[in-house]
């Protein structure tokens, strides 16, 4: 039988540095969203607007990381290893978080978006 896992176990990248991913993650590939055009008639067709390629989550807080450097990077490749299989890759990417770091639980939200992202299986 095949392989059944779905969900779970997840691995963050931000330029092959590994971090410490924590919780759910999202992510948008950054592909047009279409949208109905409706007449009193009825349906025209669509229309088609952009969206930003995004890879959301909270990450947990290390003495090792720096997070000056990781709130200020841009143009860096970001990767999101999902437990599918699947590796969703952003690429020329910039963090578009707040970088609160909550201190209860080293948490700290991130937000990377880009021009487009490719899913990878």
């Amino acid at each position: 039988m095949a392989d059944q896992r779905r969900a779970g176990l997840i691995q963050v990248d931000v330029n092959g540095e590994q971090q410490d991913a924590k919780g759910a993650f999202t992510y948008n590939l950054g592909r047009p969203k279409r949208e109905a055009i409706v007449g009193s008639d009825g349906v025209h067709g669509y229309k088609e607007t952009p969206q930003v390629a995004f890879i959301e989550g909270a990450v947990t807080d290390r003495s090792t990381l720096d997070l000056d450097a990781l709130v200020t990077v841009r143009d860096a490749t970001v990767t999101l290893q999902l437990a599918n299989g699947k590796r969703i890759l952003l690429a020329n990417a910039w963090y578009a978080g707040e970088g609160t770091v909550s201190t209860e639980e080293g948490e700290i939200g991130v937000r990377f978006e880009g021009g487009s992202a490719d899913e990878v299986t």
